[in-house]
């Protein structure tokens, strides 16, 4: 029986260790394009939470696209341990492929601490209406419904913000850190998109070059991928070929467990 999407990402998730802090990489067989972004934002985080102890989670990552990944070859995951302190323990991953940079990422891991607490409520939205799911939504790691407020005052029409309910497509094993690589891969898909919301009935998509540069993650809870997740997103600024954006993401119930920001190539060509 063929591997399901998020059967065959969670096997990409397990990478060959080719010695103490090198690791290789595989791809979806089916890819034909250049790599998604968040597969490399994950296998980097697996890569350097295999050099952390299981007593410290990750609690941020910044990284940048450096160049295209390529779906054909193998990707190197090469890490650096930085620093290991009594609570906290730092990594820089970089990603090679032909022998070249494509991607690197600092994470830092945290032991668990208490301390203050505060965070800003979910979005008031109805919750996700299962019945709009459909077949062809399991075709991927994980599905995903956008969400529109009730209230139509507060639509505007290309305003540069969208809701999405997402989860899972399938049973995930419990470990805690396979469910925040996978939020990981998942916080990649939208970002760059709300960037575009408000050009999309100026600017067709085919005169766009479109491209994340860079992407960092806060995780403030753990999570768990297989209930959804409302991801908020909004663009506050776009310029200089660049668009900005950054997204929050709520359990179903109200609690934040993640912030996201990214800014992205947006390069517009005149047509002929």
């Amino acid at each position: 029986m063929a591997e399901s999407p998020l059967e065959e990402l969670l096997r990409l998730l397990n990478l060959e260790q080719i010695e103490e802090d090198l690791f290789r990489g595989h791809h979806p067989k089916g890819r034909k394009h250049r790599l998604f972004g968040g597969q490399i934002i994950a296998q980097a985080l697996m890569a350097a939470a295999r050099t952390v102890e299981k007593e410290r989670p990750v609690h941020s990552l910044h990284s940048y696209f450096l160049r295209p990944g390529d779906p054909s070859t193998p990707a190197i995951f090469e890490v650096e341990r930085i620093r290991d302190g009594r609570s906290f323990s730092t990594r820089r991953i970089v990603v090679i492929q032909r022998g070249q940079a494509i991607f690197n990422m600092d994470a830092s891991f945290q032991i668990d601490e208490p301390g203050l607490a505060h965070s800003i409520a979910m979005p008031d939205l109805p919750p996700p209406d299962e019945s709009r799911l459909t077949k062809a939504m399991y075709d991927r790691p994980f599905l995903s419904l956008h969400q529109a407020p009730d209230d139509h005052t507060q639509r505007r029409e290309n305003e540069p913000t969208q809701y999405i309910w997402l989860k899972t497509s399938g049973p995930v094993p419990a470990d805690p850190l396979i469910h925040t690589a996978l939020l990981s891969y998942e916080s990649d898909s939208a970002l760059l998109g709300t960037s575009r919301i408000p050009h999309m009935h100026s600017v067709q998509r085919k005169q766009m070059q479109v491209a994340s540069l860079d992407h960092s993650i806060w995780y403030h809870k753990p999570v768990d991928v297989g209930e959804w997740l409302l991801y908020s997103l909004t663009s506050p600024n776009a310029a200089h070929a660049r668009g900005y954006s950054r997204g929050t993401i709520h359990t179903q119930s109200g609690v934040l467990v993640a912030s996201c920001i990214q800014e992205g190539l947006i390069r517009v060509h005149e047509t002929k």
